[in-house]
């Protein structure tokens, strides 16, 4: 079973009344070190990311700031970080595009970010969302549970969920909805041990193994 157009619309403004200031955790302070916070995030906790990027940026937050680095030196500063060769790969290729093709910044249209390396759908929506207040949901794992589980999509593919969360949200929620959605995910309904008790669309919310 799925929600409706009306109970979807129901379920997100119960989301936006009870979480403030829905907006990514990690911390940046310009369009490229959000690019490259997300990039870094992949497979690891927004907190571990801006744990190792607060000092970084003080110093490095171009992309040319980032191509003379180097692979080696970028390897070094986020040697902490899961996958952390691939990322400062991924990085140092990224920021000589930047560079090169785009005068050093970042584009704002998703098929030019999906082609810059380590850039996959989810990361172009954030930056879409985040840095051009564009209305684009990106699904992680915490979106796509909490979707499928409260009806609001039945998608067994992001791509699925991404496209269904699109035509049954209002377009006046769209830009805050990936927020709402996973700070929920992150919060209440977690993914062994979700918080029903204490959830304010419980009522709404088809989740069939409720934790009550």
């Amino acid at each position: 079973m799925e929600l409706n157009k009306s109970q979807a619309l129901k379920l997100i403004r119960f989301l936006n009344q009870s979480i403030k200031n829905p907006e990514t955790s990690l911390k940046y302070r310009n369009q490229f070190t959000l690019l490259t916070s997300v990039v870094l995030s992949a497979q690891c906790t927004d907190t571990n990311v801006n744990n190792v990027t607060k000092d970084i940026y003080k110093k490095y937050y171009t992309p040319k700031h980032f191509a003379d680095l180097g692979i080696t030196k970028i390897k070094r500063m986020i040697k902490s970080i899961g996958l952390f060769n691939m990322k400062a790969k991924n990085l140092y290729n990224l920021s000589k595009i930047l560079v090169e093709k785009y005068q050093s910044k970042v584009p704002n249209n998703f098929d030019d970010l999906i082609n810059l390396p380590g850039v996959g759908r989810k990361t172009a929506n954030v930056v879409l969302n985040a840095a051009f207040n564009k209305p684009t949901i990106a699904v992680d794992t915490h979106v796509f549970r909490v979707s499928n589980r409260t009806g609001l999509t039945n998608g067994k593919s992001p791509n699925q969920v991404e496209e269904q969360l699109l035509k049954i949200l209002p377009n006046k929620f769209l830009k805050k909805a990936h927020h709402l959605i996973l700070l929920h995910g992150r919060y209440v309904c977690k993914s062994r041990n979700p918080v029903c008790t204490k959830c304010v669309i419980n009522k709404i919310c088809l989740y069939k193994d409720k934790n009550v």
